[in-house]
């Protein structure tokens, strides 16, 4: 059996072309197939998979302006999704491999009809993980009760302004009203804590970043900044239209007292006590301080493509093999080999970094 990996080894067998690049023709250590750590998922450089995030789907009812274009998209069909029985069998051997939390996510994971069922599912596996959503939040204020009562522990809500002229421009729809019941929703149901998730750009919602601070303080939200990514499906991101980080930080500290807060762990977020505490606020700074060292993130889109990493430019199919009858055993060997060719970082800075051609509605967030 293969002996389990030292916590403290920088970086297992595997050749590669690049330091920061895929391994070239690498593949897992013969043995038992959940033999790597404990059954963990690793990658050549140590890191261990126990985040899954699962793309439901494609579909949004928004247009943010900063992931799609007006019009929308291209959306996928419905025989390209996994069926509801081969997203849970996927999720199942994900959990059976090392995976603790599972975070569903879209485009809008509010738009599949199923979405209840498939959390009581996930719920129902042993060891149960625990179960997350990321959502736009429209529409939640309907779903909240019913989605505590499936199984669903917490979620995290997109909202970056609450500007009403603000929102409306950035997702080129008036629907702040509904987002705002879908917190409140939320936060009855008990989906707590209630998290906020922001992205700030310059010369747009930058200088709303202390109200909505201050409005998620009142309300016992916990609000996190994001930088943007190049994530969007026009290729339009630009990096000097993004807020970074420092920025915002610096912007927060002309209101609030921030202390830096412990423990932060392979939580991607830098987290202050806000005046003191109890609290906070995160601070992710994926672009320009990015976490990949720490990364313990997988992805399944919801046409079934395992994803080692947002910005990979390649991507795992299980739903051919899904389809033509593969066991277990296959599924866990072609996910392994994709987790173990995960890339060191995700290069944004590189000169010669691509953007992915899928757009983040699609990946999943």
């Amino acid at each position: 059996m293969t002996q389990p990996i030292p916590l403290g080894m920088p970086e297992l067998p595997g050749r590669r072309d690049r330091a920061d690049g895929p391994a070239v023709g690498a593949d897992p250590p013969e043995g038992d197939v959940v033999a790597l750590r404990d059954g963990a998922l690793v990658d050549t450089f140590g890191r261990v998979a126990r985040d899954l995030r699962v793309s439901l789907t494609d579909h949004c009812n928004l247009r943010c302006t900063y992931c799609m274009p007006a019009e929308g998209l291209a959306w996928m069909a419905k025989p390209q999704m996994l069926t509801d029985e081969e997203l849970l069998r996927v999720v199942g051997i994900f959990v059976e491999l090392g995976v603790r939390q599972v975070r569903l996510t879209g485009g809008e994971p509010l738009l599949r009809r199923s979405l209840v069922e498939v959390v009581a599912g996930i719920a129902a596996l042993t060891p149960r993980p625990m179960i997350a959503m990321t959502s736009n939040g429209v529409g939640l204020a309907r779903k909240a009760e019913a989605l505590a009562q499936a199984g669903l522990d917490r979620v995290n809500i997109s909202l970056d302004t609450i500007d009403k002229q603000t929102f409306a421009t950035l997702t080129r729809r008036d629907r702040l009203d509904d987002v705002v019941a879908g917190l409140a929703a939320a936060a009855d149901a008990g989906l707590t804590p209630v998290k906020v998730n922001a992205v700030a750009m310059r010369g747009v919602n930058d200088h709303h970043v202390t109200d909505l601070l201050e409005w998620c303080l009142q309300r016992g939200y916990e609000l996190r900044f994001i930088e943007q990514m190049p994530l969007d499906a026009q290729h339009q991101w630009q990096r000097d239209a993004m807020a970074t980080a420092d920025e915002v930080r610096e912007r927060l500290s002309q209101r609030f007292t921030l202390t830096p807060a412990q423990g932060r762990g392979s939580a991607p977020a830098e987290r202050y006590l806000i005046d003191g505490g109890p609290a906070t606020v995160g601070i992710i700074a994926s672009v320009s301080a990015p976490f990949c060292a720490a990364c313990d993130r997988v992805r399944l889109t919801a046409d079934g493509m395992v994803r080692n990493c947002l910005f990979s430019r390649g991507e795992m199919d299980l739903r051919g093999p899904l389809r033509e009858g593969a066991g277990d055993r296959e599924l866990v060997r072609l996910i392994r080999g994709e987790m173990w060719r995960k890339a060191r970082g995700h290069g944004i800075g590189a000169p010669d970094f691509t953007q992915p051609a899928r757009p983040m509605s699609s990946i999943g967030g």
